[in-house]
């Protein structure tokens, strides 16, 4: 209940709604993918520096993280068929014999599976991410500050003064 709130009052504010689009498709990548690994700490910087709704990225990650097992099977045939292609095989080959390449993990299917699939998904999400946004605040926003729901949470927020 409290993540649902959350949420409402992260698309209700007044953040601009391509920064809180982008949070949530950062977040894609993110939850998709394993969190400690040298591609999210570079993430985590465009996070910071793009000046991203953290508080979107941070709830669409605990999301796409849960929604990330149940897609396992998915990202693990997407990355077999990438590193098992045969043109693609010196590739993997030569980037395999780099410390880096090592370290991210993308020998493992799951692993590069799940990066292909957030990468692609990124544009599209964040468009579509922001044009519900956009809807939400233009229709459906004073209609649900109304609700009993929502004027309930808020006095169990902030008391009973609200």
């Amino acid at each position: 209940m409290r993540a649902v709130y959350k949420l409402l009052q992260v698309i209700g504010s007044e953040t601009e709604p391509g920064q809180i689009s982008l949070g949530f498709a950062f977040a894609l990548i993110a939850g998709f993918t394993p969190l400690v690994s040298l591609h999210n700490l570079l993430l985590l910087f465009l996070i910071l520096v793009l000046r991203v709704n953290l508080s979107a990225f941070f709830l669409g990650l605990a999301f796409f993280s849960g929604v990330a097992y149940l897609l396992d099977p998915v990202f693990h045939r997407v990355g077999l068929a990438v590193l098992t292609a045969g043109p693609l095989e010196g590739l993997w080959t030569t980037l395999y014999n780099s410390t880096l390449w090592r370290l991210e993990g993308f020998n493992n299917s799951i692993v590069m599976g799940s990066l292909i699939v957030s990468l692609l998904l990124f544009v599209p999400f964040y468009l579509v991410s922001n044009r519900l946004i956009l809807k939400y605040r233009e229709h459906f926003l004073a209609w649900v500050q109304k609700t009993k729901l929502v004027h309930v949470l808020n006095i169990l927020r902030y008391g009973a003064g609200s």
